[in-house]
């Protein structure tokens, strides 16, 4: 625990003065953040950070491999699907980004085989991409099929995210905006994806 309190006694010295009032206006009043980001849990890969975003502006949920599983409303454990249900349905946020990121390692699982220690959950969760391992492997080198095994992970997510009803209802309303975005760990840059052409371009 010490690195941790050693951080929470800097937030405290530092940052906490700084954004006391912040703080104080989002406990009185509330969240009301603009946008749903899912991200992966990667620990090089922060929305916060990249998107330069203070407390109370992103909702964020964060899953290996940034996906977005179907819509099944049944008895079974749904987080991502819970928190895309409280931003849509209550927080009522006007964009939702699903982000993929460089070297995500559950997609290198998905293509090269899960790694025997993460059989329990991993290995059917990153089932939900399972497309992508086909779209990747059309390409010829190890680089390419991890990047395009990314990108098209998030094409999955945000495809599975229209099978959500209120979600297709809010976005044909225009009061919901969907989004892909792709981070490169190493070089920093962020990539959109084109609704129009299918492809990622530079932000």
């Amino acid at each position: 625990m010490d690195p941790l309190l050693d951080g929470y006694r800097r937030f405290r010295n530092e940052t906490w003065p700084q954004q006391r009032a912040r703080f104080e206006r989002l406990a009185a009043q509330g969240q009301t953040p603009h946008t749903m980001i899912i991200a992966c849990s990667d620990s090089r890969v922060d929305p916060q950070m990249i998107f330069s975003a203070g407390p109370g502006e992103l909702f964020v949920v964060r899953n290996v491999a940034n996906l977005v599983p179907p819509y099944m409303p049944d008895a079974a454990f749904h987080g991502t699907s819970a928190a895309v249900e409280f931003a849509v349905r209550v927080l009522r946020v006007g964009r939702l980004v699903v982000m993929g990121h460089a070297l995500c390692g559950g997609i290198g699982a998905l293509l090269r085989g899960t790694p025997p220690e993460a059989t329990d959950f991993v290995a059917g969760w990153i089932g939900i991409a399972a497309g992508a391992r086909t779209a990747a492997l059309r390409c010829d080198t190890p680089d390419a099929q991890q990047e395009a095994g990314e990108h098209e992970a998030v094409r999955i997510s945000l495809a599975n995210l229209m099978t959500f009803p209120w979600v297709a209802e809010a976005v044909q309303a225009g009061g919901l905006r969907l989004h892909g975005a792709h981070f490169g760990v190493a070089t920093g840059r962020l990539l959109l994806l084109d609704a129009a052409t299918g492809a990622f371009t530079p932000a």
